[in-house]
């Protein structure tokens, strides 16, 4: 006998509550905070490591390269990572974010200042040098670009202060290869130090603020990004000039 009409197909049509750990398709999974930060984080290491491993590991000098034209690409690198934390700062509304951008723009001038102490005392003048007179770099812009505090805190803080290590770790083996142990010691004792507490902030901040999938996808889309232009910039750098032991922000 055929069930009536509200009845309905208990094999075909009946919905009935999902099954325990099912989700409907197209939702992405919900991950905590924690959980998504660690993973964000174990993604950024492995790109980390992929970006040029002979060039960011073991440091082989290759054409004119000087300790002194190398801290005038950190002069630029200073000066754009001060310009944009204050920047994101005064468009922000998070008293934590905030407090954290504060921090990070005042550290990224007084590393500009002391690099440029560390020039002087190496001969060159940089009073006489405009590191932004070809305005921002490709990555800078990219920053520039985003508006959203999730994005920003991964892209930057979290990312790129990532990056920045790495690429400090590569630059201070190379002071110390050339005999140049001053150099070396500013950056693994002031600006090393200050670029990893840069990127603590930024964990911290991705704590509290990816905790929903859109912030979560947003968060990752924006360090890929970071990554990826970093990895370009590298390469672009590597062809034209032979540079690979530039330090970071």
């Amino acid at each position: 006998m055929r069930p009536r009409g509200d009845e309905g197909d208990a094999d075909a049509g009946a919905a009935g509550p999902p099954a325990r750990g099912h989700r409907p398709p197209g939702r992405a999974k919900q991950v905590t905070s924690e959980e998504f930060v660690a993973a964000l984080d174990a993604e950024n290491q492995a790109r980390l490591r992929a970006l040029e491993p002979d060039a960011t590991l073991t440091p082989e000098v290759k054409g004119p390269l000087n300790v002194p034209n190398l801290l005038k690409v950190a002069l630029r690198n200073e000066a754009e990572a001060t310009l944009i934390a204050a920047r994101w700062l005064a468009a922000s509304d998070d008293i934590k974010l905030m407090l954290a951008l504060a921090r990070q723009a005042a550290d990224e001038a007084k590393h500009y200042e002391l690099i440029a102490k560390r020039l002087g005392q190496l001969g060159f003048d940089a009073d006489t040098f405009d590191p932004l007179a070809g305005g921002f770099g490709p990555l800078s812009k990219y920053l520039e670009s985003l508006t959203s505090s999730v994005e920003r805190v991964a892209a930057g803080q979290f990312t790129r202060e990532a990056i920045a290590i790495v690429k400090n770790r590569q630059f201070i083996e190379f002071c110390e290869r050339v005999g140049d142990k001053e150099t070396a010691a500013l950056y693994r004792d002031i600006i090393e130090p200050d670029e990893r507490h840069h990127h603590e902030l930024g964990r911290r901040t991705l704590l509290r603020l990816a905790t929903t999938p859109e912030a979560q996808a947003a968060a990752q889309r924006a360090a890929r990004r970071t990554l990826e232009l970093a990895d370009e910039l590298q390469k672009k750098a590597l062809a034209t000039a032979g540079i690979h032991h530039a330090p970071g922000c």
